[in-house]
């Protein structure tokens, strides 16, 4: 079904289009001002002056998070430990393959409304392993329409075999260009060299997704295994390689630096989560200056990118007392860079708005007070949505999956099963103790 969506403004990073159109199917197949519009199509949408620009990908994430909202637990770290021990592994030690997905559905839901149409996600969950990423992906994609990249947190704290198995299974089974597959790591911390023996040779050549020195304790952790730092730990397993997603990566030195940029990795900052659990900033003056690749994810601590990518900015300012530390050319790589890393791992075309790339696209109300163009358009995004998006409309791979702020189905319900869901979660949490 081919669609219109005419008079509206359009932004892709590169191009702004004033009051245009885009038709699209799967993808888009011409795009343009107003005044060149003669198509035929199945449906035209008016837009009426929304903004229309390419739907995000949020770099990493961890979906569970979802049912933490609201959960009272003891809790007093006095390190990251604590915190790992006193919340997140006792919530994902109970985690099952039906709490799973619907917690997919639920964050989907949130993160779409806030312009996310690619999701990548590290997933843990210990009473159900094996199927948890089906789980995950029939609450992502098949229920909520969105593209997802998915793996499972292999950990020596579960029975590893289960979470080779698991991300063997989903890596075999998802290239389509809705979903695709990482072999996932919890961290260096929590396995042993046999494992990541096992590992290295059952990943089948996809990439790894996995923490690496959030906190200082990685590192003292990997030094006391095997007498080296966690980055040179896992090259020396033939772990690292193009396109390996390395999330946070805040306690790293030269050497590991230098190893990232040879092995051409891809970092993951997630700085909102950083800042919570008071581990440290990102390295990102020292990551740009080696071009490694950089994209932004925000761990589970919402369901907004827009919003992470404000955070890096205003701390990375205050990290090095300038706001030339990090400028709106900084945000143009970093969004580019995000689209590229997806576009690699799905086999599509992501982040654009012109002939041939897939109709990813959100359409949201923006009246800007002062001229918008293609030289200031990113300053308007920036300084004028990102702290507060709301998506009108979108599409993924031209299928509407979400019109006048509503999904196409009973949300109402959806929302009524995950709180049942969680409220079993939360049980079972203070049962164990």
């Amino acid at each position: 079904m081919k669609k219109a969506l005419i008079n509206v403004r359009i932004y892709d990073y590169d191009t702004y289009i004033e009051n245009g159109f885009v038709v699209f199917g799967e993808a888009v197949e011409a795009v343009g001002p107003m005044a060149e519009f003669n198509h035929p199509v199945d449906e035209c949408i008016d837009g009426n002056g929304l903004l229309v620009l390419p739907g995000f990908v949020l770099g990493h994430t961890h979906i569970y998070s979802t049912f933490a909202r609201g959960l009272a637990l003891p809790f007093n770290p006095h390190s990251f430990q604590d915190i790992l021990d006193q919340l997140w592994w006792k919530i994902d030690r109970q985690l099952d393959n039906d709490t799973t997905y619907h917690s997919a559905v639920v964050y989907a839901t949130d993160a779409l409304k806030n312009g996310i149409t690619t999701i990548i996600d590290h997933h843990a969950s210990g009473q159900d392993i094996e199927g948890s990423l089906d789980a995950l992906t029939r609450g992502v994609v098949d229920k909520v329409g969105l593209r997802g990249m998915f793996c499972f947190e292999s950990s020596d704290r579960f029975d590893i075999d289960a979470c080779i198995r698991e991300n063997q299974s989903f890596i075999d089974q998802n290239h389509t260009g809705k979903t695709a597959a990482h072999f996932g790591l919890h961290a260096s911390m929590s396995l042993s060299d046999d494992s990541l023996v096992r590992i290295a040779k059952a990943r089948k050549g996809a990439p790894i997704h996995v923490h690496v020195a959030e906190s200082e304790l990685d590192q003292e952790n990997a030094l006391k295994r095997s007498n080296a730092r966690v980055v040179k730990r896992l090259d020396a397993h033939g772990l690292l390689g193009e396109d390996a997603l390395i999330v946070h990566g805040l306690h790293l030195d030269e050497d590991e630096l230098d190893i990232l940029k040879d092995r051409r990795v891809t970092v993951a900052l997630n700085v909102g989560s950083n800042m919570n659990n008071a581990v440290g900033l990102p390295l990102y003056r020292e990551l740009k200056a080696r071009n490694i690749p950089v994209i932004v994810g925000n761990d589970g601590l919402s369901t907004s990118v827009t919003n992470e990518y404000l955070t890096l900015m205003h701390s990375m300012h205050l990290k090095d007392a300038t706001p030339l530390a990090f400028g709106l050319d900084d945000m143009h790589t970093l969004i580019e860079t995000t689209y590229a890393y997806a576009s690699r791992r799905l086999g599509i075309k992501l982040g654009k708005i012109c002939p041939g790339y897939a109709a990813d696209l959100i359409a949201l109300p923006y009246d800007p007070p002062t001229p918008m163009n293609e030289t200031n358009a990113l300053g308007h995004l920036v300084f004028g949505m990102f702290a507060a998006f709301k998506v009108k409309h979108a599409f993924v791979g031209g299928e509407c999956v979400l019109r006048d702020y509503a999904v196409p189905w009973d949300e109402k319900r959806a929302y009524g099963d995950a709180r049942e869901a969680a409220d079993a979660l939360w049980n079972r949490i203070r049962k164990e103790g």
